[in-house]
């Protein structure tokens, strides 16, 4: 691991368990710490608890779909900085789900079976930028 690079937190969010495990393998080994919901009612309270840097969220999940919690998640983070939202699906694949999600806040749409290293490499940048002023050692919450 470049030694650059600060660990990430993640929240992979997918009623898929075996691509959520396969993607916390992935992204551990990376350095990242990663926690992972299968149900679309667990991930703005999740998101509230451990602050994710990133979150990748299935578009079509159980409870809510990846699209309501993009506008839900946007509105929670009005005003700071928002984590980089990645959305995945395996179903909503045509331009137009693309240009939705877009709208939506999604940074970027990946399509299943995604290929794990664009995830790596579209992570990367958000790893190299300094942490957020609030956890900085020293700053104040």
């Amino acid at each position: 691991m470049n030694t650059m690079r600060r660990p990430l937190r993640i929240l992979l969010a997918d009623d898929e368990r075996d691509t959520t495990r396969m993607l916390a393998v992935l992204l551990e080994d990376e350095g990242h710490v990663v926690h992972q919901v299968n149900h679309g009612s667990d991930v703005v309270r999740t998101a509230h608890m451990v602050r994710p840097d990133a979150i990748v969220l299935d578009i079509q999940m159980p409870g809510k779909s990846g699209y309501a919690l993009a506008e839900e998640l946007k509105a929670m983070y009005y005003g700071t900085k928002a984590p980089m939202l990645v959305a995945i699906s395996g179903k909503w694949t045509q331009d137009a789900d693309r240009i939705l999600a877009k709208r939506l806040g999604f940074d970027h749409y990946l399509v299943k079976p995604a290929n794990p290293q664009v995830l790596v490499d579209l992570l990367a940048p958000l790893a190299m930028q300094p942490a957020p002023q609030s956890e900085q050692p020293g700053a104040r919450l």
